[in-house]
């Protein structure tokens, strides 16, 4: 059986009316490209929640209606499975919910534990941190790992998805311009303590500006970024070989660590 995987990462608009015309050409690209595994970025299919401090009951409500609109959608990236995350409420509690869109269907994956509190990011404000679960789950053939934006600092958690087996840490994110270059090198940093392919996916702004930095990547194991997408090329898809991944556990520095 073959290792190889084509996953594709991407950058995409948080204005609304763009974001429309680059999920068209990311479909385009996903079917040329041939790819088997897609990140989206954090809760891409509604207006960033997290912006103001004061937590909207109706704001909130209209961003879990438009995740739910835009799900069916997702099947036009098939026959790729499909990683995100959005907002959710479930038994009272409001989330943000990882999730895979695959052959078989809708399922829940990983809920972020981890939330920033701060000027454009009052996320802990509008909804609540997810059960200390990290678990792998079984997508397109690999063992993957998910790190919602700020879990991707949590490297204990990335270090454990290695030993557990990870062959991908996904990490979608909603992340801004001033940052790009720090999160990039947590992102690597992830991908050698877990010897895993890192993965991440991002909003970007639109081009009437915006904080949103973009910048969707892959990484090897081994901490070399093999793709890295672009305001000029927002989608990238490389083929990686899961057996790197693999190989991978057993060479320094991870095999020395606990």
């Amino acid at each position: 059986m073959s290792s190889s995987l084509r996953v594709t990462v991407c950058e995409l608009p948080d204005d609304r009316g763009a974001f429309g015309r680059a999920w068209d050409a990311l479909a385009g690209h996903v079917r040329d490209e041939r790819s088997q595994f897609v990140l989206l970025p954090e809760m891409p299919f509604s207006e960033w929640l997290a912006a103001s401090p004061a937590f909207d009951q109706e704001q909130w409500d209209a961003a879990v209606r438009a995740h739910e609109t835009w799900l069916p959608r997702v099947a036009e990236l098939a026959p790729a499975a499909v990683l995100s995350s959005r907002p959710v409420t479930r038994a009272g509690r409001r989330l943000n919910e990882g999730f895979v869109v695959d052959a078989g269907g809708y399922r829940a994956v990983h809920d972020k534990r981890f939330l920033p509190d701060e000027e454009g990011y009052w996320e802990a404000k509008w909804y609540e941190p997810g059960d200390d679960v990290f678990d792998l789950a079984a997508v397109a053939g690999a063992a993957v790992g998910t790190l919602i934006c700020t879990e991707q600092w949590s490297l204990g958690h990335a270090r454990r998805y290695g030993k557990a087996g990870a062959q991908l840490v996904a990490t979608p994110r909603a992340t801004g311009k001033p940052t790009v270059e720090k999160w990039l090198i947590g992102g690597r940093a992830v991908a050698l303590v877990s010897g895993a392919f890192g993965l991440s996916s991002n909003w970007t702004a639109g081009e009437q500006g915006g904080d949103f930095g973009g910048s969707g990547w892959v990484v090897h194991p081994d901490g070399e970024i093999l793709a890295r997408t672009s305001r000029d090329a927002p989608f990238a898809t490389v083929a990686i070989d899961l057996a790197d991944a693999d190989r991978a556990k057993r060479t320094y520095p991870r095999y020395a660590l606990d």
